[in-house]
């Protein structure tokens, strides 16, 4: 089974930290195709950088998506998700969603804590498009965003700190460490949360593999478009 890992962020380091990651928690029976976004920020932590970061995802998925049997776009917001189901031959599976929809099956009320202060409003806005605004106990956003986290050696106390206030000042019974970034850091602090923890980039890895593993046909709808200034690649997929 091949599944293709597609990073927007545009920091190829973070594309292998989740390909390593996800790499150690499947097995050998899957492979992970990683793809690191060609243009866009560094690392997405903005309204601005998500948009653009959705046509970097349209992007890898017109050049790399053929001989695979899934997608997984990891990055935690899933910035294009609509738009790639609606394009591709094959399942399409976004990292925040598939977090968001295991969160709210293993507990009453879910939190999220991720990096980057402006990520509260956007992703309270993404889990009212899941449906999922009455299960959302809380979000806490850390003032660093995700690459900053990941090369600080301090920020799995902070982390801890806003799973626990997750807990006991929201409510949650479950909280989400959402973000590429953060792969395997929930396992880290877990000891130190008293309410289980869920890795945003092992959560997503799962749910692709089995999405590739059942009876899936898209029926495209969108119609053909007429564009300019676009890769060659995405140029012929939405102009098919």
């Amino acid at each position: 089974m091949r599944i293709l890992l597609i990073n927007p962020n545009t920091t190829t380091a973070i594309t292998d930290r989740m390909a390593a990651y996800v790499g150690r928690v499947v097995g050998s029976e899957t492979t992970f195709v990683p793809v690191t976004g060609k243009f866009g920020a560094r690392y997405i932590s903005s309204r601005a950088a998500a948009a653009i970061a959705a046509h970097a995802a349209l992007d890898a998925l017109a050049e790399h998506a053929q001989a695979c049997d899934a997608v997984y776009l990891a990055c935690f917001g899933d910035p294009g998700l609509a738009a790639l189901k609606e394009m591709s031959a094959v399942p399409v599976v976004g990292m925040a969603e598939a977090s968001c929809v295991a969160a709210s099956r293993e507990g009453r009320r879910f939190g999220i804590v991720t990096g980057g202060v402006l990520w509260k409003p956007m992703l309270e806005e993404f889990v009212a498009t899941l449906g999922l605004t009455g299960q959302l106990a809380g979000i806490r956003a850390v003032a660093p965003t995700g690459d900053q986290i990941a090369t600080d050696p301090d920020a799995a106390s902070l982390l801890a700190e806003a799973c626990t206030a997750c807990a006991r000042e929201d409510g949650a019974d479950i909280v989400i460490l959402g973000g590429a970034a953060l792969a395997g850091l929930a396992q880290r602090i877990q000891s130190c949360v008293a309410v289980p923890l869920l890795c945003s980039v092992e959560t997503g890895a799962q749910a692709v593999i089995h999405a590739a593993g059942g009876k899936f046909r898209n029926v495209r709808t969108a119609p053909p478009l007429t564009s300019i200034g676009l890769g060659p690649a995405l140029t012929k997929l939405i102009g098919e």
